[in-house]
């Protein structure tokens, strides 16, 4: 059996049923990782497709969809500490991040963008879609590059990063002869999971 075949099935089917508002997540005060926003559901992880999987593997899964193959019944919220999926009831439940991994998902932009502090998986949408930039991460600390490569965008106008946690560190970004530097903190539990103030000039 296909399961991602099988997914992409329960995701359409999903967007269907509801429509949630489209956007990323601002902070509110009172945010972050020390009130989970969810609990373990084995069961409604695993009505929504992803059985058996932790975070990173469902993060790296939705990432990869196209933008009209992301499904807008499903809620799927990045926090430091947890993933936060929520479906169109709005029944929730939280699935643990990697312990020494901080994912932050960095939106490029040239003349648009949009408030966002937690990424939404499924609503948020960048300006630079399926774009090749270089990016270089380095830890203030230290000075050392801890991710120096080429990316693309995904389909939503994001790129995610996989961060080692307890550091501050610069982001770096060049692309079609601009560049963009931004700070980045994998610190506290409400560190932002979500830039969008990179601006490249």
């Amino acid at each position: 059996m296909n399961t991602t075949f099988s997914r992409r099935s329960l995701f359409a089917a999903a967007g269907a049923t509801i429509l949630f508002a489209a956007g990323c997540s601002a902070k509110t005060p009172g945010s972050g990782s020390s009130a989970p926003a969810g609990s373990a559901n084995p069961d409604l992880i695993a009505e929504l497709g992803f059985a058996g999987m932790d975070a990173k593997e469902i993060i790296t899964e939705l990432d990869a969809l196209p933008l009209e193959q992301r499904p807008a019944g499903i809620m799927a919220s990045i926090r430091p500490d947890e993933l936060v999926l929520m479906d169109a009831a709005k029944r929730e439940a939280a699935v643990p991040m990697p312990a020494d991994e901080f994912y932050v998902s960095v939106a490029p932009y040239v003349a648009q963008t949009h408030e966002c502090h937690f990424h939404s998986l499924t609503t948020c949408v960048g300006e630079q879609r399926n774009k090749e930039m270089s990016v270089t991460v380095k830890d203030n600390a230290t000075g050392k590059a801890v991710l120096e490569e080429k990316r693309s965008t995904f389909d939503n106008g994001f790129m995610g990063l996989w961060l080692p946690r307890g550091i501050d560190a610069t982001l770096t970004i060049g692309f079609d002869g601009k560049s963009a530097t931004q700070a980045l903190s994998t610190k506290a539990g409400d560190d932002a999971t979500c830039v969008t103030t990179a601006q490249l000039t």
